[in-house]
């Protein structure tokens, strides 16, 4: 009866005509009412689950979700079956304190069945409340590798949604992820309080794309591989395409080197303002760019089933974040193509990446050693320096700078280190490092890009 109506309605209001692996496994679970953490490949059609699974069962449905672009998606597809669905509707900090009260009311008054929101919402009291109750039946964290890659550093409200569930009296939960390795799997469960959960995990092949590696000798060589390999694509009509550079400063300048060659590109970080941000997907979306040249910062929440390539200009952080990235393309099933452009050194910066910040005390320590060595008249690199008004003695030893440096940085045992379930207690706290390539000092200006 439950397999039923599932298809009826996957088949009536969705139009699937056939489940990808692992989509009804994932349903059936949540319909029975049993925590459920489900990894489907990237393009699988994750949102399908909660959407079938939230008609059929009896309440309205909460769903955290990392990125205000990313909810505004889904609440517009889900706008399109909205009379056979329910309706949808964003709860985040752009809107007034009006309109989020008007949200909530409809949540609660059964006339809004899908809220989204940021985990940060739920760290508000009165929202928490006012979701309670409303007997929310499901909730959903879409993206659930975020709570392992972001709760540690920038966004600690992801590692409090196990509390919230429990304040909502512990609906049925369903994390979505592309991409979660068996530790983080691991970590997911154990942060969201999940019980006796289903783990749905289907293969991570996505047949329609093609990989390939050029590698190059130089910088010069490998800057000039990465503007051919667009310009070929382009000149061969397949596109559009991503290009994905490690740094603002990189995409920026390929973004000018392909605007010269003819084409029409943008580049796209954190860096910049709201408006360009929004302008620049919006363009995307509306077919008017050959190719977004981004950070990191693009691709969460722009689904474009026609994008035909991605292309990186350097490695990115993690496998878990390449096949995350190079999953943009051939959403449509067509075929795509995925190249990594790189050189041996550019690896260096990953590691710079992730070997994370140095805490505030061994900076302070760093900058004594610097202002003690200059006040005692010792020049970089010197061993000893004595004045002739005072008797010979023993000179300090100020360790040189870059040695202090490296004593200062975690060590590569502490960077490497794998994050493994421990018996017994809390997840260990994994080695801090910066969200992609977000630095510490950009996360005020971008926070609200997830609010």
């Amino acid at each position: 009866m439950r397999t039923r109506r599932i298809r009826e309605f996957a088949r009536g209001v969705l139009g699937f005509d056939e489940f990808r692996p692992g989509q009804e496994a994932a349903m059936q679970s949540v319909v029975a009412g049993r925590d459920t953490l489900a990894v489907l490949p990237s393009g699988a059609g994750k949102t399908a689950v909660y959407q079938v699974a939230g008609h059929l069962l009896d309440g309205p449905v909460v769903v955290v979700s990392p990125l205000i672009a990313l909810q505004r998606d889904q609440v517009e597809r889900l706008a399109e079956v909205a009379d056979r669905a329910g309706r949808a509707a964003q709860l985040n900090s752009t809107m007034s304190a009006g309109d989020q009260h008007d949200v909530l009311e409809s949540l609660q008054d059964g006339t809004v069945r899908f809220v989204f929101l940021a985990p940060e919402q739920m760290a508000r009291p009165e929202v928490v409340d006012a979701i309670a109750e409303a007997k929310p039946a499901l909730f959903v964290v879409d993206e659930a590798h975020c709570v392992s890659a972001w709760g540690h550093d920038f966004r600690p409200d992801y590692l409090r949604l196990g509390g919230v569930i429990e304040q909502l009296g512990h609906p049925t939960v369903l994390a979505l992820t592309a991409t979660a390795a068996p530790p983080v799997r691991a970590e997911i469960v154990e942060r969201l309080e999940m019980r006796d959960p289903e783990i749905v995990v289907a293969g991570f092949d996505r047949p329609e794309i093609r990989l390939e590696v050029d590698h190059h000798a130089d910088a010069r060589g490998k800057e000039l591989g990465v503007l051919e390999r667009v310009l070929a694509e382009i000149g061969d009509g397949r596109g559009p395409g991503i290009v994905y550079s490690a740094t603002r400063r990189g995409t920026e300048e390929i973004a000018g080197e392909l605007t010269d060659r003819g084409l029409r590109a943008r580049h796209y970080h954190a860096g910049l303002n709201r408006v360009d941000r929004e302008d620049t997907q919006r363009a995307w979306m509306d077919d008017e760019l050959d190719v977004v040249v981004a950070t990191t910062a693009f691709g969460m929440g722009i689904d474009k089933p026609g994008t035909r390539f991605v292309i990186h200009a350097e490695p990115a952080d993690s496998v878990d974040s390449y096949y995350q990235e190079i999953g943009r393309a051939g959403r449509d099933g067509e075929p795509a193509l995925a190249v990594l452009v790189y050189r041996q050194e550019d690896l260096g910066i990953r590691r710079f990446f992730a070997a994370g910040t140095p805490a505030e005390e061994e900076l302070q320590q760093v900058a004594g050693l610097v202002q003690a060595a200059a006040a005692a008249g010792i020049e970089e690199g010197s061993t000893s320096r004595t004045s002739a008004r005072r008797p010979a003695a023993p000179p300090p030893r100020w360790p040189a700078i870059s040695t202090c440096w490296s004593r200062c940085r975690p060590s590569s045992s502490t960077r490497t280190a794998p994050l493994t379930r421990p018996t017994t207690g809390r997840a260990p706290r994994r080695p801090p490092r910066p969200p992609g390539n977000w630095p510490s000092t950009t996360r005020r200006s971008t926070r609200a890009a997830w609010r």
